[in-house]
């Protein structure tokens, strides 16, 4: 929970505002206390959204249909205003952790505890579907966890059954992952109905009995097809249960049992309260529960707030979220090339010797471990970024950038994380280059609702962090890895190429799976036929002579290598060009390093690479950056800029344009406030446009991905991938037989 801001109000319709329990685009939900002293989640909405009648019709029907649920096993409605300039409900409010949270913290629970959880969960649908409503969105985090049972929350997107959705057209409506079959076909929202409800229960109860998604984890796309067309993977799942949770996943609705005979099956599990959950969780509940009862009732919103007495000026603090805009995207002016050195005039306003108030940033990377090279560039690209903004003569504060070396290790990145947090002008943390560094940062820094950009490491779908299902402190802008075959597929369908040949090298597991599967479903040319065929090369082998033999026997027009191995991928280069194929060949980012092209030697030539960094000499509005960061680290003119350098900057401005507007609001939290600016205000950097949108939509996962070609032995960058991959294709021109161009 986050505190109240300044601008927030004192009380809503009688209920005494205690906090922030979550904000986004929409509106603010508040922990509140009802005028007879009990607590509830008071969801208002923003006036601009209230003021479109689609969305206040949206909002009418939520109310309506949460007020109608009056089970057991639901949270109840305690009050609502739909007509309200603001509309808001409230319902009641349940401390304890979601579904997802407790799975994240305590792993795959016990088989007794997924019964009582299972029986519950289904009593509280079957009284969903008697009252003729369908929820359409039951996943583990719209489950909240108290000592006496579960509670089903978020009936936002639930509807009466066979009535006419509000929703978009050809919107798909659910939770990947957990959505039914008949939910993710576009175009077939009036199918859907209670067995939809049974099937997400079905995928609830095997993800709390293993702790997996029954469908995998992944790019969205993939995880709904394997939910259409794939069986879920149910090999842990205890044998007692084995044959109730595969019924619920069946994929014809009918075959599905209904909620009433799931309780059934499951038993009516209505022993004493506490005694369903495991160890462990009931004390966490409790803790929660004294920490909300313990909070003092705040005073009044104040009409006008008293000047800052840090020296700032309001006017000159208002002003530090629209300079720092200018600051760091595209709009770098001479006083970047010409500025003070490093130190010259911080900590001091100009002619008047009046101290600004100082924040820190923190930098959690690696630097000495294997990923020490993008940590070292991240580092140069960060402090260029905090000694260019206090250079800045209308600067509102200093800030200073502390960096700490994790070594790509979880271990030692939470302990840095700690060192981190005893700094008490802490606002935010950038950097880190492992998933195993986020997972321990992220378990560190939550709780003090410090948030964590990373722009190199990729947190896999389906993996949980710490606290972010109730608040998001994590930012990973950047695509996804399972993204980074686009750019040289996209290429290729510029080309006109229609037979496509992947070498598989499994030795890079899952991402190579993942990877063949999406470029067999989806080739490049699809419209035209295009098709591709895979040829692998095993993990315990270096032959790939003979997968290069068997992919050309295909007459393919284009060659993709799928794999994580710079070495391996040069091996299958050389295996190429001894062969004699000249088509276009390329591969995803983790390959494309110096290591490939010293090994490949000639046979690198040409060779294509989807990544997701930049080269500023490559970006016309980031040229003064480059030239900046070679000034700063003494480096030659024809010195390319680190990889990830860029991106670093960038997220270091965003972090100081979410701070400059936090400190305009007079936030009393100021790193919980840039959590919250983060999260709701986008930043154009250098790079891309920088959003805590992630990898959440098919159009965002693609933000952030580029085309690189070897030429003369060098990586040669050639833009934003799918201009680029048109201009490419331009310049080459079109395909033709086998291998001639």
């Amino acid at each position: 929970m986050q505190p109240l801001r300044r601008a927030d109000p004192s009380s809503i319709a009688g209920h005494r505002l205690l906090g922030r329990l979550g904000a986004g685009g929409m509106g603010v939900v508040y922990l509140a206390r009802t005028a007879g002293g009990t607590l509830a989640a008071l969801k208002i909405v923003r006036a601009e959204h209230a003021a479109d009648p689609g969305f206040r019709e949206r909002f009418r029907r939520e109310a309506r249909i949460a007020g109608r649920i009056t089970g057991r096993w639901v949270v109840r409605v305690l009050g609502a205003d739909p007509e309200a300039r603001e509309p808001w409900l409230a319902t009641e409010f349940v401390p304890g952790p979601s579904l997802a949270e407790a799975v994240g913290l305590h792993g795959a629970l016990p088989e007794p505890t997924v019964r009582a959880l299972g029986a519950r969960l289904a009593a509280a649908l079957a009284d969903v579907h008697a009252a003729g409503l369908v929820h359409r969105d039951v996943k583990p985090g719209n489950v909240l966890l108290a000592l006496d049972g579960p509670r089903l929350i978020d009936f936002g997107i639930a509807r009466s059954a066979g009535a006419t959705a509000l929703t978009a057209t050809d919107a798909m409506i659910g939770t990947p992952g957990f959505l039914a079959p008949e939910q993710a076909r576009v175009g077939t929202a009036d199918e859907v109905g209670p067995a939809a409800d049974v099937f997400s229960l079905g995928c609830v109860l095997a993800y709390a009995l293993t702790g997996e998604r029954p469908f995998g984890t992944g790019a969205v796309a993939a995880v709904v097809y394997r939910t259409v067309h794939e069986e879920p993977d149910l090999r842990e799942v205890p044998d007692t249960l084995l044959p109730l949770v595969a019924a619920c996943l069946a994929k014809d609705p009918a075959a599905r049992p209904t909620a009433a005979r799931v309780r059934a099956a499951l038993g009516e599990a209505e022993g004493p309260a506490g005694d369903w959950l495991p160890p462990g969780l009931p004390a966490l509940i409790a803790q929660r529960s004294s920490r909300v009862l313990d909070l003092p009732v705040p005073e009044p919103t104040l009409l006008a707030a008293p000047e800052p007495a840090t020296g700032a000026s309001r006017r000159r603090v208002l002003a530090a979220g629209s300079a720092l805009a200018v600051a760091g995207a595209g709009g770098l002016t001479a006083w970047l090339l010409g500025r003070t050195s490093a130190g010259k005039g911080a900590g001091t306003e100009t002619g008047k010797g009046a101290a600004l108030p100082s924040y820190t940033i923190g930098l959690l990377t690696d630097l000495s471990g294997p990923t020490a090279a993008a940590g070292r560039a991240q580092e140069r690209g960060a402090r260029l970024a905090v000694e260019t903004f206090n250079a800045r003569p209308d600067r509102a504060f200093d800030v200073v950038l502390r960096a700490m070396d994790d070594g790509g290790q979880g271990p030692r990145a939470a302990a840095a994380a700690r060192a981190l947090l005893e700094d008490g002008r802490l606002v935010g943390v950038v950097g880190p280059t492992t998933v195993p560094s986020v997972v321990a940062a992220v378990a560190e820094l939550v709780d003090r609702s410090v948030p964590l950009v990373s722009v190199l490491a990729a947190v896999p779908n389906g993996t949980t962090l710490e606290g972010q299902t109730t608040k998001r402190t994590y930012f990973e802008p950047r695509p996804s890895p399972d993204s980074m075959i686009v750019p040289f597929a996209r290429y290729l369908s510029e080309r006109e190429v229609v037979r496509t040949a992947v070498v598989e090298d499994r030795d890079g597991g899952r991402s190579t799976w993942f990877a063949v599967n999406s470029l067999r479903k989806t080739p490049p040319s699809q419209a035209r036929g295009g098709t591709a065929t895979a040829h692998p090369v095993e993990a315990d082998s270096e032959d790939f002579a003979s997968a290069v033999r068997a992919a050309l026997a295909t007459d393919p027009q284009g060659v993709m290598y799928v794999g994580t191995s710079p070495r391996r991928a040069a091996l299958c280069a050389r295996a190429l060009r001894d062969r004699g194929f000249r088509g276009p060949c390329g591969s995803v980012e983790q390959p494309f390093t110096r290591e490939f092209t010293d090994l490949a030697g000639p046979a690198a030539e040409g060779w294509y690479f989807g990544t997701s960094h930049v080269d500023p000499d490559g970006l016309p509005k980031a040229r003064d950056f480059a030239a900046a960061y070679r000034r700063r680290w003494g480096l030659p003119g024809t010195t390319p800029v680190d990889p990830y350098a860029t991106e670093a900057y960038d997220a270091v401005n965003w972090t100081l344009q979410a701070l400059g507007t936090t400190v305009g609001n007079h936030a009393e939290s100021v790193a919980s406030g840039v959590a919250n600016a983060l999260r709701q205000t986008p930043y154009k950097g250098l790079a891309k446009t920088y959003s805590s949108a992630g990898r959440e939509s098919v159009a965002a996962s693609l933000v952030g991905l580029f085309l690189w070609q070897v030429r003369n032995g060098e990586p040669h960058f050639l833009g934003e991938f799918a201009d680029a991959a048109v201009a490419e294709a331009r310049r080459t021109g079109k395909t033709g037989a086998a291998g001639t161009t």
